[in-house]
């Protein structure tokens, strides 16, 4: 016979609060949801030409510190353009106006990211600022589809050389 009572009880209740606790935590941080209240943080936005596969709170990083998170993302419907809403912590607002965003990947397969760069202007981003200078993202499958499939003597590959008409010697046979 089994045992049941109280202590046994609260053990299998306190499992269940654990795994569903675990649960939460996992499902928060697999969509770079953040815990707590945090500091401050200031908008700046930067316009992209391609996106990629940046999402909605990845992160932003300064040398590999996540420095802020992707707020908003919205198409400029004159120029066509993406338009990228940054939130940036309040301990980085010293940021020089010559700053540089590209879009970056984590690993060969990983998760899009902002990238920052910063220059060396004595000015500084006011918060709404938008960065001048921006790389977008760089689409790997397309990339290798045009060296794979010929387009890759206009893509920096020198072109190949003409073919070349066989001498009076090598034509005769022997």
């Amino acid at each position: 016979m089994a045992i049941r009572g109280p202590r046994l009880e609260f053990a299998v209740g306190a499992f269940l609060i654990l795994a569903l606790a675990s649960l939460l935590v996992l499902a928060f941080a697999s969509t770079n949801r953040q815990f707590g209240f945090g500091g401050g943080s200031y908008a700046l936005t930067a316009r992209f030409a391609n996106l990629g596969q940046l999402r909605l709170q990845a992160p932003v990083k300064i040398g590999g510190v996540v420095v802020g998170r992707v707020e908003k993302i919205e198409l400029d419907p004159v120029k066509f353009d993406s338009i990228v809403t940054l939130a940036i912590d309040e301990r980085f607002k010293d940021l020089p106006a010559d700053t540089s965003a590209g879009i970056l990947t984590s690993g060969l397969l990983g998760e899009s990211f902002i990238g920052l760069q910063p220059g060396g202007d004595p000015e500084v981003l006011r918060p709404g600022d938008e960065i001048a200078y921006t790389q977008p993202a760089i689409d790997l499958i397309q990339l290798v589809g045009k060296y794979m499939f010929g387009g890759g003597a206009g893509a920096g590959a020198p072109p190949p050389p003409p073919p070349q008409e066989p001498s009076p010697t090598e034509a005769t046979p022997q």
